[in-house]
């Protein structure tokens, strides 16, 4: 009777634990990121800019905040990624820098062990770099990544293929029209993964302010345990227009609690006309970790290539005069939780 008393005690316990582990779950993350940043080769004053997304003040500024909420169920669930500061404004083109504002909100379904379906807004999957700087090793941003969408509105299906193949499509509205779509058009996008190397495509019309046509593609290599050569390349078309470009991710891990890696990028316009601006850009960064504190100081020259002036504007040298370099050195602090 003992035996089978204990049998039966041990059936009823793994039952339970076994029905607890099919409940819904709920999981919090996030992050925090505070920098400082200052001109080598300009005057603080003048307030430059490297026409690239997010870390654009001079002194102390804030990134941004985030908080991830997400609900999973067996078959289906919900994230809502909730933002604030400057890095999210910017993102998610709000004028607010204040106020919550909403970075990514979908529902999923697990329509089956390889098959997921997804409704709602969610982060690009163009480019080797992400909105928050914790998935970033440097901390500013490249021209591509800064050129394309940040997020899309629209449903997706992703499929697994294979062991280390996987295909994405979507439909969503057009480029960085995350809420509405007012004039019947919509953006498709396909994403092709194999053994980490991912080639994306994007199209919608490129009209009233659309991307066009973008191809893309996004790897990487572990050359040995300390060594990983990140790469990204771009060619974008509307109507004749748009950029194109490519970068190098070199990251050396020196110990466990400390990298340091290089991004250097080209990044061109083309067009109409013979004299179109391109640069190439040099960001160095080192990545110290303390416990989920990151610690990136980090050294970026702008040169351009080709043209007067910057991509976006002029960069301007210590005496407020157009040059055609910009240097800076930034201190940033990222919190993930």
């Amino acid at each position: 009777m003992k035996r089978l008393f204990t049998l039966t005690m041990l059936l009823f316990a793994t039952v339970v634990f076994a029905q607890e582990d099919e409940k819904p779950t709920l999981s919090i993350s996030g992050s925090v990121d505070a920098y400082y940043q200052t001109y080598l080769t300009a005057s603080d004053n003048d307030a430059p800019t490297f026409g690239t997304a997010f870390a654009g003040q001079s002194g102390f500024a804030l990134g941004m905040a985030n908080v991830i909420l997400s609900y999973e169920g067996e078959k289906a669930g919900v994230v809502v990624d909730l933002v604030t500061g400057p890095r999210g404004a910017g993102a998610t083109f709000a004028t607010d820098i204040v106020d919550g504002i909403v970075n990514q909100a979908y529902v999923y379904w697990n329509v089956s062990e390889g098959t997921t379906l997804t409704f709602g807004r969610w982060n690009t999957f163009l480019g080797y770099e992400v909105i928050a700087p914790a998935a970033n090793f440097n901390y500013s941003c490249s021209y591509l990544f800064s050129s394309g969408p940040f997020s899309h509105m629209g449903l997706k299906a992703d499929f697994t293929l294979g062991d280390d193949v996987s295909l994405m499509l979507a439909v969503t509205n057009p480029w960085d029209t995350n809420d509405i779509s007012m004039t019947g058009e919509y953006g498709l996008g396909a994403q092709l993964g194999v053994s980490g190397q991912y080639l994306n495509l994007y199209y919608d019309s490129g009209n009233n302010g659309g991307l066009g046509f973008e191809i893309d593609y996004t790897g990487g290599f572990d050359l040995s345990d300390s060594f990983y050569l990140g790469i990204n390349a771009a060619y974008n078309d509307n109507d004749g227009a748009g950029f194109y470009g490519a970068a190098l991710y070199p990251q050396i891990a020196t110990s466990d609690d400390f990298s340091i890696g290089l991004r250097g990028e080209y990044f061109a316009l083309h067009g109409d006309g013979d004299d179109l601006p391109s640069v190439f850009a040099t960001t160095l960064t080192g990545s110290y970790t303390v416990d989920n504190l990151i610690i990136k100081p980090e050294v970026r020259l702008d040169a351009l290539t080709n043209a007067d002036g910057g991509l976006y504007g002029n960069f301007v040298d210590s005496d407020g005069v157009a040059t055609d370099s910009l240097a800076a050195f930034t201190l940033a602090a990222i919190y993930t939780f």
